[in-house]
């Protein structure tokens, strides 16, 4: 089934068993088999699933783009890009989201760079990559795969917020009040102030933004972001 249709299925399969295992499922399986065993069985089917994904993808029909890319939506996706790297980069520091092997997280006292635009900025990261994605190169497979990555992104943050509120009653509900689940929603309402960005965003966001788009050249063979212009 070399077609769009496989994409689709393989894509419902990495992200179905993602928050199947990462939800109903986790309870019942850490228990059977540990913390550990659970994560070996959880990144084997995230990795069988993504390979899937991916075989898939490289085997379906380049269909015709849905709409034209010209170069304002190149600039649109660009900067919106360099965003998403700024928020990938500063959420790996000081993320009380991240996995923490069952322990309660460490909360900050205050909402500031990336988590005052938002508590969850590597799966807005993730979300815009997709967006972007879709943009820009709006071919049938490459719809499905960004839109899967999306859905898991921000689907996923949602869920995590629901989980962290029953783990962390009494510090999570605090950190949502100061910040937002939307983008810049804190700073219009005035719970969170914008800046505080740390070097590891604000420059680590450049490096992977530029390294990332640059790449697209002898992986794709086709120059993506500030490269089409330079």
């Amino acid at each position: 089934m070399e077609s769009t249709n496989a994409v689709a299925v393989a894509a419902i399969a990495f992200v179905g068993s993602h928050f199947l295992l990462s939800h109903p499922l986790r309870g019942g399986l850490v228990r059977a088999i540990g913390e550990r065993g659970f994560l070996g069985l959880y990144s084997l089917v995230a990795f069988l699933t993504l390979g899937w994904m991916i075989v898939a993808y490289r085997k379906a029909p380049l269909t015709a783009p849905l709409w034209p890319v010209g170069n304002g939506l190149w600039a649109i996706a660009t900067a919106l890009m360099l965003i998403a790297s700024i928020l990938l980069m500063g959420s790996l520091i000081r993320n009380p989201a991240l996995p923490t092997g069952g322990r309660p997280g460490a909360i900050p006292e205050a909402a500031r760079g990336v988590y005052a635009v938002t508590r969850h900025p590597m799966m807005w990261a993730f979300a815009l990559w997709g967006l972007c994605h879709i943009a820009v190169f709006p071919v049938a497979k490459n719809i499905v795969v960004a839109a899967a990555m999306i859905i898991l992104a921000l689907v996923g943050a949602a869920l995590q917020d629901r989980k962290k509120e029953r783990l962390q009653p009494d510090l999570w509900p605090a950190w949502e009040s100061k910040t937002s689940y939307v983008p810049f929603a804190a700073i219009a309402a005035g719970r969170a102030r914008l800046g505080g960005f740390g070097l590891h965003a604000i420059l680590g966001g450049v490096v992977v933004w530029l390294a990332a788009t640059w790449a697209h050249v002898p992986l794709a063979g086709w120059a993506a972001g500030i490269w089409r212009w330079v």
